[in-house]
């Protein structure tokens, strides 16, 4: 009886020493998605608050690298280049720190984001991108930390760092116009090669209609050329579901000599396995 309660013991200080205790944190993370024009902007940050401090020349000491939030880095993801100060920035994710001062504010756009805090060892070779960011003063204190991407234009936007009394204000620009027309170009000029050998391996697959797979693989591969000699073969495998052996195993040779080509061997060996089967000579 006495190592059953032993036993009953244990595993109960097994369960409380796995127990988590859960309470509010000071600094409560927060997440912005944002899509400006046609980028998506993704914003991961944590909002400590003042709490009776003065925060700006204190707090956060001018001149100096503050990791702009609390916690984990605070991390800005674009998913297309962007623009600012003239400077472009690549598609990625970046930590924001930044350099507050009196009448502006350096921003700073790290490309190694998995830091708690500012890096131990900074590396100058990180930084993707540095601009400035104008301050303006507030008519009322900001209790929370807020980053807020607003002033929303098809091609811009604002990134606003608001705290205290303080609002630095960083706009950055999105290549809306660029996506928009390349969008508009590839629509207005039709399926591409891939589109229709998608379309025709589909229907062939699905056996839907042979002719309309037909139609379309001819027109990939006058697009695409008979060096892709996987639509090649997908055009002499429709040919040979069509009934059409003579054109099929002609077809399937163009294949065979391009995957030899292009040492593709698996291509060379289903393409000689095909004509052995339709009996070319």
């Amino acid at each position: 009886m006495k190592k059953i309660y032993l036993f009953l013991f244990a595993g109960l200080l097994a369960t409380v020493s796995n127990a988590q205790i859960q309470v509010p944190q000071p600094s409560p993370s927060a997440t912005v998605e944002q899509q400006v024009g046609l980028t998506n902007v993704d914003l991961k940050y944590s909002r400590p608050g003042m709490r009776g401090r003065t925060i700006f020349g204190d707090l956060v000491p001018y001149g100096e690298k503050w990791r702009t939030g609390a916690n984990n880095n605070t991390t800005i993801s674009f998913d297309t280049k962007v623009t600012i100060d003239g400077k472009e920035l690549p598609q990625g994710t970046y930590a924001i720190y930044t350099i507050p001062g009196e009448n502006e504010w350096d921003v700073i756009f790290y490309k190694d984001n998995q830091n708690w805090g500012l890096p131990q060892e900074w590396d100058e070779s990180k930084v993707a991108l540095t601009a400035k960011a104008q301050v303006q003063k507030m008519p009322m204190p900001m209790e929370t930390f807020t980053i807020l991407i607003d002033e929303l234009q098809s091609d811009s936007a604002a990134l606003n760092f608001i705290w205290e009394e303080t609002v630095a204000t960083l706009r950055f620009n999105v290549p809306t116009d660029e996506k928009a027309m390349a969008s508009i170009d590839r629509v207005m000029n039709g399926p591409s090669a891939g589109d229709y050998f998608a379309a025709a391996t589909y229907f062939h697959d699905e056996k839907k209609d042979l002719k309309k797979a037909y139609e379309w693989i001819q027109k990939a591969v006058s697009m695409g050329g008979e060096d892709a000699f996987w639509v090649v073969r997908r055009k002499a495998l429709i040919e040979a579901d069509l009934g059409m052996k003579k054109e099929a195993i002609a077809t399937a040779k163009k294949s065979l000599a391009a995957a030899q080509k292009a040492g593709n061997m698996d291509y060379v060996k289903l393409n000689e396995d095909s004509l052995k089967e339709w009996g070319a000579k």
